[in-house]
């Protein structure tokens, strides 16, 4: 009788089972959520990502290259994507597909070449990657990247981020760190069916096609450019979404101010890059030297209204790129030697806005500083400044080659952490507020607004940031950051797409690259120290706590059936 009536208890308890987890199920198919138990909510995707995901109405597929056998942080920054991918996947309605490919997989070393080759082409960076054998060391080509397709059309995707000075533990968390924002951007430009138009001012005397080749190619992939020449017209950035000035070397007449001041009082970003002094690069390459005198543009009443002044001085610091010096005695054969060249800082990035979080060094030259003023409703986030030891020299400036041959004195660098680039976000009042003829202030074909709508606008103090050098013997042109003596690429082109992504993002989304995942790092000097101790911890522990549960359930159940 007693174990009829077990039965058909533990009958009862099983069946309610059944019906509670398939009542369960049921439920669960119409009620979607994922829960992220990480403390700093690594897997919950932003509401910026969330909304491009569930606007898609085709399959993105992603191949990534990174597959094969390579060391434990690449395995990591593999798995990281793998898991960051699916949960993609989940909030897309499963049209995100992917495949992890090792492109060294063939073991004909043509094929293998060829395949790099499309790679590269397609605009992923390969890593060579130093792995350790019995016989020696041996060189392994990756290439930590993938390429992402939608509807015909397709875009590289670098999942390592390099950082000059960085560890590599420290990289590959960085690179983890933007795999959410990397991904989604890719999305959205494959995904936006009308380009925003940007207009690269011309007539004031901006640098030339040439020497913006690099970054008009990178900013074509997202957005529609054009060159704009203002010269009066009031409609001359009617449809623009934003505008670049770069390096302009002539006065901006009033009109032309006025235009531009209109566009932003209705909403438009402008991307400013200026050099305050005119430095004659043709007469230090001559001459050895030459002297950097004031352009007189015509711009600081416009700067010092909207909230900034750039300063008619010029930046050393010990924290530079180098150029090659003959230390050859005359009469000898050449012999060059790279040598510190303080009028090219290198800025190091520190900050955690989204537009410098993470960059690598950016290279400038011949740049100024930047001082933030008083303007209300104006708020002013500083981007990029100079290193600790740095000094300005006000105009005029003697730049002399022969600098390169003394050792500068740290006591006098100590005009530290100067900016020379400036974020602006608010609304702006008019410059021309006060200023003009009633006639004109209400005249309705002309629209004029003295305060204006929110926006953004970003300031920076050297024109040379944004230009890429140019071989104009042949026309060749290197790309933006590429350093012709040091062969070093810095983050300027990075820098740059980062500030006109973040001027023309209206979704948010770049406000994802703002986010920290901690990198917790085993102690290695403690690991190897007590490596025996905690393998015998954590191998016996489990095994001594099986033995105490089987010991304790034993007891109980002799005491409990003795009775």
């Amino acid at each position: 009788m007693f174990n009829k009536s077990n039965k058909k208890r533990d009958l009862t308890a099983l069946g309610l089972a059944v019906i509670i987890l398939i009542l369960l199920n049921f439920l669960g198919s119409f009620v979607f959520h994922r829960f992220d138990l990480t403390s700093e909510k690594r897997y919950t995707l932003s509401d910026a990502t969330k909304k491009i995901l569930s606007e898609l109405n085709d399959v993105v597929y992603v191949k990534v290259y990174l597959e094969g056998d390579f060391p434990a942080g690449f395995k990591r920054l593999r798995n990281e994507t793998k898991e960051m991918l699916d949960e993609f996947r989940a909030y897309s309605n499963d049209n995100i597909e992917y495949q992890f490919i090792n492109p060294s997989q063939s073991a004909d070393k043509k094929e293998q070449n060829e395949i790099y080759k499309q790679l590269y082409d397609k605009g992923l960076q390969p890593t060579n990657l130093e792995v350790k054998e019995e016989s020696g060391t041996s060189q392994q080509i990756l290439f930590p990247g993938a390429i992402v397709s939608y509807k015909g059309r397709e875009m590289p995707w670098q999942l390592l981020k390099t950082q000059m000075g960085q560890s590599s533990e420290g990289q590959l968390n960085n690179s983890i760190q933007a795999l959410e924002y990397e991904f989604a951007s890719c999305i959205r430009n494959l995904t936006t069916p009308i380009k925003p138009e940007i207009g690269f001012i011309e007539g004031h005397g901006e640098l030339d096609t040439l020497s913006l080749n690099d970054i008009k190619n990178a900013l074509g992939e997202f957005y529609l450019l054009k060159r704009v020449k203002i010269n009066a017209q009031l409609n001359a950035l009617s449809g623009l979404k934003a505008i670049i000035i770069a390096k302009p070397d002539t006065s901006f007449p009033e009109k032309d101010k006025f235009i531009i001041d209109q566009f932003v009082m209705n909403g438009g970003k402008v991307l400013w890059a200026i050099d305050p002094l005119y430095t004659s690069i043709d007469s230090l390459r001559k001459s050895g030297g030459t002297m950097a005198l004031p352009f007189d543009l015509k711009l600081d009443d416009m700067f010092f209204k909207y909230g900034v002044r750039i300063n008619p001085n010029m930046i050393l610091d010990m924290q530079s790129s180098a150029i090659p010096v003959n230390k050859a005695f005359q009469g000898q054969q050449p012999r060059f030697e790279l040598m510190p060249w303080m009028f090219s800082p290198l800025i190091m990035p520190t900050g955690s806005h989204p537009i410098v979080k993470n960059l690598d060094v950016i290279k400038i030259d011949f740049g100024s500083s930047i001082d933030t003023l008083e303007a209300k409703g104006i708020t002013k986030t500083i981007l990029l400044n100079t290193s600790k030891f740095s000094k300005t020299l006000n105009s005029p400036v003697r730049v002399d080659m022969r600098m390169v041959n003394l050792k500068p004195d740290e006591n006098q660098f100590r005009d530290s952490y100067r900016p020379v680039a400036v974020l602006l976000e608010g609304e702006f009042e008019s410059l021309f507020k006060n200023r003009i003829p009633p006639q004109i202030a209400n005249d309705s074909a002309i629209g004029f607004k003295e305060k204006g709508v929110k926006t953004k606008m970003i300031v920076i103090s050297d024109g040379d940031i944004i230009r890429n050098e140019v071989q104009y013997s042949s026309g060749k042109t290197y790309p933006l950051g590429y350093d012709i003596y040091t062969q070093q690429t810095y983050g300027n082109k990075n820098f740059i797409l980062n500030c006109v992504n973040y001027l023309c993002d209206d979704s948010g989304l770049i406000s994802v690259r703002a986010r920290e995942l901690t990198l917790r790092l085993l102690d290695k000097k403690k690991v190897k120290n007590e490596r025996l101790k905690w393998q015998i911890f954590n191998t016996g522990l489990p095994l001594l706590l099986l033995f105490l549960f089987g010991a304790i359930h034993n007891f109980i159940r002799k005491r409990k059936y003795t009775k």
